[in-house]
């Protein structure tokens, strides 16, 4: 009797043991794959993570705007044997999962649960079929742009006599190609003239920055007096000399990205919050990862609160104040002094 005793607590303490290495062994890994480093969407991403008490960590993988790095990227998916990837950006998506035409490509990730946010345009850039469902079983994602039409009436609401919209693109982006086009459609519809011009032609590389300068004086010489900056990462990443540029030649800069307008010298954004929209990729994450559902049969989570956010400093300099209707919903940024 007392041999069966001793048996029942070895076997209880053996079993708590094992409990105890299963646990730490079902925490799962979650790769996260950034086009511009851990910003604030990476954030929202790894808080809402920590805070579901789900057990799992997160690495993250900056690419610093280098496509070259996303067959590493790919490559580190399947060496860590990773439960899931979170991919940043048109660019990286593609060069993580491709398009729905190169579906089980041997490039791309086809059998590892994967989770796209802060792409412009998943339809335009075939990485996704509609909002209902993506198309491929291994893949969901986030839409959090306000659609350009919005963009352009609240431009309307600011300025009424606004009529012509500048904007900078390049080839090295798809992204930055296709809004070029989406804008290029649009603006005649709604009674806008579009002055494109591509940052640096012919270069398929990353753009020189230095032509930024130049490329918003033509765009002044045109008559241009207000300009889209958004769905590049290049621009992004080059926003101070971009909108400092723009308001030395008397542009306001309208952007998705409210950073701009805290950081640099943008007048406005209208954007879903960056960190907000890591939070919906975690919640899909979380819905795949800890209750079992595939990615595929999840839609497309689309973000449907957006913020305005106006530099008043930038405001005062452009003679541009905002009408008494930006009251709600709004932040008034006023840089430190």
């Amino acid at each position: 009797m007392m041999k069966r005793f001793k048996f029942g607590l070895m076997t209880a303490a053996f079993l708590a043991a094992s409990v105890t290495a299963g646990s730490a062994e079902a925490k799962k890994h979650i790769l996260g794959v950034f086009y511009e480093g851990c910003e604030k969407t990476c954030e929202g991403f790894k808080a809402a993570i920590a805070e579901s008490g789900f057990p799992a960590e997160v690495e993250v993988l900056d690419l610093e705007q280098d496509k070259t790095r996303i067959a590493d990227a790919v490559k580190r998916a399947r060496e860590t044997k990773t439960d899931l990837v979170l991919v940043y950006g048109t660019t990286a998506t593609l060069g993580v999962i491709g398009t729905l035409e190169t579906a089980g490509d041997p490039r791309f990730l086809s059998d590892v649960p994967v989770v796209f946010t802060a792409v412009a345009d998943p339809f335009g850039a075939k990485i996704a079929e509609s909002f209902e469902r993506s198309g491929r079983a291994n893949i969901t994602g986030t839409f959090n742009r306000v659609p350009e039409k919005i963009n352009i009436n609240v431009i309307r609401q600011y300025d009424p006599k606004f009529r012509k919209l500048g904007l900078l693109y390049h080839a090295n982006e798809k992204n930055s190609v296709l809004k070029m086009k989406e804008l290029s459609e649009l603006a005649p519809k709604l009674g806008i003239e579009l002055v494109a011009i591509e940052v640096d032609p012919g270069n398929g590389e990353v753009p020189k920055p230095e032509l930024i300068p130049q490329r918003l004086r033509e765009l002044h010489e045109k008559g241009v007096e207000w300009v889209y900056l958004g769905s590049s990462s290049f621009l992004n990443v080059n926003g101070e000399l971009f909108t400092a540029s723009a308001v030395e030649n008397g542009i306001a800069v309208v952007s998705p990205y409210p950073a701009l307008v805290k950081e640099h010298k943008a007048l406005l954004s209208v954007a879903a919050p960056r960190e907000e929209v890591g939070r919906l990729a975690a919640d899909q994450a979380l819905r795949i990862l800890r209750d079992g559902v595939k990615p595929g049969n999840i839609p497309i989570t689309v973000a449907t609160h957006f913020t305005y956010t106006v530099n008043m400093e930038v405001a005062k300099t452009l003679n541009r104040n905002p009408p008494a209707s930006f009251k709600n919903d709004t932040e008034f940024y006023r840089p430190a002094q």
